[in-house]
């Protein structure tokens, strides 16, 4: 008798690294601010791109920018600027590697004022996981006034390439929204998170 596949939201499927990333990562809610600060970068980079796009460059992106240390990112000077736009190994966007530092500095201030980063912008939730239900791609939202909210108050803080789509993409990795579809195996343990 022939294996049942797994269900699995449709994004993710066609490449191990993406699935992987779908069952052990998407959706979970994080309370990490290492991991906030990866994702926030990350979902900076995606603008205009695909995810599989970054996903594919992660571990040389988690070379190149130490590990995602903010307090690392935000020394960032030229030199290691020019380092990194030469580097093939992660997208050589000027605009993007810049953003990356500036918004380094920008988390840090938020982390002094809040205890930690993870506290702050767990706020625009009202710190718990929006639990969607939905049964198909085409019923995911790009943003919502959640996001709105959050890259309205990211913005004003200093933060760069946070647009509200880009923030409720950020929404979706943290688990602060869970959009897996209700047929996904992730649906019903990522709901009770």
């Amino acid at each position: 008798m022939p294996k049942k596949e797994i269900e699995r939201c449709g994004w993710c499927k066609g490449s191990d690294l993406m699935m992987a990333y779908h069952d052990e990562e998407w959706g979970t809610p994080l309370h990490d601010d290492n991991k906030h600060f990866e994702f926030i970068i990350l979902d900076g980079f995606q603008a205009g791109l695909s995810w599989s796009t970054i996903i594919n460059k992660r571990e040389n992106f988690r070379k190149a920018f130490d590990n995602f240390n903010p307090q690392k990112v935000a020394r960032y000077n030229e030199k290691k600027i020019e380092k990194l736009l030469n580097d093939s190994g992660i997208i050589r966007n000027k605009l993007k590697i810049y953003s990356s530092v500036s918004n380094a500095k920008a988390f840090l201030k938020v982390q002094e004022e809040f205890g930690t980063f993870d506290k702050y912008i767990w706020q625009f939730t009202g710190g718990k996981t929006i639990k969607n239900k939905f049964e198909s791609l085409s019923q995911v939202p790009a943003k919502t006034k959640e996001s709105d909210a959050m890259s309205k108050d990211l913005l004003s803080r200093g933060f760069k390439f946070v647009g509200s789509t880009i923030c409720y993409a950020y929404m979706q990795a943290a688990g602060m929204v869970n959009d897996h579809l209700i047929t996904c195996h992730r649906y019903k343990k990522v709901s009770k998170s």
